[in-house]
């Protein structure tokens, strides 16, 4: 079997997050015996694809898509002399994802399986809350009663990023405080300690301010607090660990287990969050679980992307032996799926299935490669 072609589609269109939109960039690498695998990454589909073009694919034309752990070396060969951390690291996650679906579906097999197996049947979900029913600033008790409804008891909200964004994470005030306590005091009244409560700062705040958001949390029993500083100072993490009770949660931004290894040596997050369409794709994701596990620590993986990243998502949570719960958005799964994939993969009391067909489980529906707000393009052209 030889690679014979790299397909990239962008969707423009993708999804609006606390950042803005962003774009969804799949990627789809042929082969001469017709089995088709296929990738996702975001949120810079330009930049991610450009990559793909001009120092990837060349590197896979005529290659055996099977020998991923080579072809994964190659090309991180390729792109370590200016530096791999971005959307360098997010292009060879894509093709990786590609790399492992294509090759489980050559077997007939999905590729929970061909990772080694599977240690669980069903994977146990919290939301995050970009909404489409309730919008947490405002009805987080209502938020919290529809999810609780779908037998979803954990969930993960950002109340303090617009102080962040005013005050450039450098100072809070009082009424900043008021404003975003406001809708944990929602969620005890209305469920009490029945919903578990993630709670997100985007890496928007300085170490004392993030001390102080801690300590004011500390009455509403928080099940992690994630990404409080930016993800790239391991040192002062391991500061604000030794400063808060609650339990730290890091980080989706750092690439590969290179960046992770720092982080882990110093103790300081107790629940470990890769993407797996940044990290590096299953190839990374698993080795950066296997680090976790050697630390007894479990891994949460971040999965707020497009449906190809949803997907492969549960497939290495179904496998890895360290889960402890995996991310998920009704919006996106209800919503914003529909239409651009055979299996939206939906939760379903609480929990995500666990793919039984080959490959992802998940395909591209045709009429994708027919929208407006869609591009695709081809390596040889």
């Amino acid at each position: 079997m030889r690679i014979t072609a790299i397909e990239t589609i962008l969707y423009r269109t993708g999804v609006v997050v606390h950042a803005g939109r962003v774009a969804w960039l799949w990627v789809r690498i042929h082969t001469d015996e017709g089995v088709i695998g296929l990738g996702e990454t975001f949120p810079s589909g330009d930049a991610e694809r450009a990559v793909i073009e001009r120092h990837l694919a060349h590197l896979l034309i005529g290659k055996d898509p099977r020998n991923i752990e080579h072809l994964w070396q190659d090309m991180f060969l390729a792109v370590s002399f200016p530096g791999w951390a971005g959307a360098e690291m997010r292009a060879i996650s894509a093709i990786d994802i590609a790399l492992w679906d294509l090759c489980a579906r050559a077997h007939g097999e999905p590729v929970w399986r061909m990772l080694g197996g599977k240690c669980r049947d069903k994977i146990r979900t919290y939301n995050t809350c970009y909404d489409h029913h309730f919008d947490f600033n405002k009805d987080a008790g209502a938020l919290a009663h529809s999810l609780m409804g779908m037998g979803i008891h954990a969930m993960k909200i950002w109340p303090f990023d617009g102080a962040g964004l005013r005050n450039r994470g450098q100072f809070l005030t009082r009424d900043d405080l008021e404003e975003g306590l406001r809708p944990f005091r929602q969620i005890r009244d209305a469920v009490g300690d029945e919903m578990e409560i993630a709670v997100e700062f985007h890496g928007y705040w300085n170490l004392p301010c993030a001390v102080k958001l801690a300590r004011a949390l500390e009455p509403y029993n928080i099940m992690w607090l994630e990404e409080m500083l930016p993800q790239d100072n391991a040192e002062s993490y391991r500061r604000l660990q030794a400063q808060v009770k609650q339990p730290l949660c890091l980080s989706e931004r750092l690439m590969t287990r290179y960046q992770w290894r720092e982080l882990l040596e110093n103790g300081a997050p107790s629940f470990v969050m890769p993407d797996i369409a940044w990290c590096g794709g299953f190839t990374e994701a698993r080795k950066i679980a296997a680090l976790a596990d050697t630390y007894y620590l479990p891994i949460c993986p971040h999965n707020c992307g497009g449906p190809i990243q949803h997907a492969a998502s549960i497939h290495l949570a179904a496998h890895v032996p360290n889960l402890f719960i995996l991310e998920s958005v009704r919006r996106h799964y209800h919503s914003e799926y529909v239409g651009l994939v055979t299996d939206t993969m939906p939760a379903h009391h609480g929990h995500l299935a666990v793919p039984e067909g080959p490959g992802l489980g998940m395909e591209l529906d045709p009429s994708v490669f027919h929208r407006p707000d869609v591009e695709v393009r081809r390596f040889p052209a």
